[in-house]
Parts: structure tokens; C-alpha cells; sequence
């Protein structure tokens, strides 16, 4: 199968960015005069410290998160929305990487595992759960993960925000895979 020029242009460009990262952030660090290497472990600490304060926040999403799929509310939520989403040529199969993405990165993970594992990784399915998972963000991990390290308590317009960038990336992932694979 031939693939298209733009297609083979990300390609070329996702196989040279972490490497270019790599070289670029010492250079830019030498030619700054900062010493790198105390930087990265000034950095390391802090996120060890913000490690162990979190971890109450990640044991209670983790736990709602296992609730939430345990308790068949996953299979209830694809079965009232798929007559929607297949109005924009989302299947329902991905849907519960949609349902999934903004509570739990790991748990659409394993969801988009299964996927692959079904479906092969160069299927529409395989393809629009990998974008699907790249234009999104686990909003409600996020939000109570930084909020809760920090003690906001008052989120003010964060989860809609959050929600709305979320169903934008859903969009435009069905959109763009759309418009790319067919």
C-alpha cells in the first residue's frame, strides 16, 4: 500500500524529534551557561516530592476508574451513544477510548491494546484509537493530580475547559482519520 506524502512527511518527522530534543537541550543549556545535569536533577527531586504527595488523588481516581468499568456503567454509556457518534463515522468500538481517555491514561491504554489486538494496528479502528489518544488528554487524572498537589480546591471553568478541548480532540481524531484512511 502506498502511503501519502504527508503521511510519510510525519513519518520522517516523528522518527527525527526526540533525537533532535536530545542534542538541542544540551546546546541550548551550554550555550545559556546552565549545568543541565543540575537542572534535570533539581527537577527530579521536585518530582519525586509531587510524586508522594499525589499518590491519595491517584488511588482514588484509580479506584473510581475500576468502579466505573466493573460496574457495567461502560458498556451502558456506548450502548446510549453510539447511535450519535456513528453519525460522524465513529464506530463503537472506539467509543469507550472516548468515554475512557479524560478519567484514566493507563485504562485507555488497555483499552486501546484490546483494540489493536482485535482489529491489527493499520485498521480504521487501530488508527483512530492511536489519534484519538494523542489528541486528548486525561482531564479528570489532570485535575486532580495538579490541583490536588497544589490544594485548589475551587476548579472553576478547568473541567469544562478541560471537557471541551477533550470533545474537540474526539472531533477532529474521527475527522482527521477520516480524511487521511478512508
Amino acid at each position: 500500500m502506498k502511503e501519502s506524502i504527508f503521511v510519510v512527511l510525519i513519518k520522517a518527522f516523528s522518527t527525527i524529534l526526540i533525537p533532535l530534543m536530545l542534542f538541542t537541550i544540551p546546546i541550548w543549556g551550554f550555550v545559556k551557561k546552565i549545568n543541565v545535569y543540575e537542572v534535570f536533577i533539581d527537577g527530579a527531586k521536585d518530582g519525586f516530592k509531587i510524586a508522594v504527595r499525589i499518590i491519595p488523588y491517584l488511588v482514588a481516581i484509580m479506584v473510581a476508574i475500576g468502579m466505573f468499568r466493573a460496574s457495567g456503567a461502560m458498556e451502558i454509556f456506548v450502548r446510549i451513544f453510539s447511535p450519535i457518534t456513528s453519525l460522524i463515522g465513529m464506530p463503537a468500538e472506539v467509543l469507550p477510548v472516548a468515554i475512557m481517555r479524560p478519567l484514566s491514561g493507563s485504562g485507555t491504554l488497555g483499552i486501546i491494546t484490546e483494540l489493536l489486538k482485535s482489529f491489527g494496528p493499520d485498521s480504521f479502528i487501530g488508527r483512530l484509537a492511536s489519534i484519538m489518544f494523542g489528541s486528548t488528554e486525561t482531564t479528570f487524572y489532570v485535575l486532580a493530580v495538579y490541583f490536588g498537589s497544589v490544594g485548589i480546591r475551587k476548579t472553576r471553568h478547568a473541567v469544562a475547559s478541560g471537557l471541551v478541548g477533550d470533545f474537540t480532540g474526539i472531533v477532529m481524531a474521527v475527522l482527521f482519520c477520516r480524511f487521511l484512511f478512508g
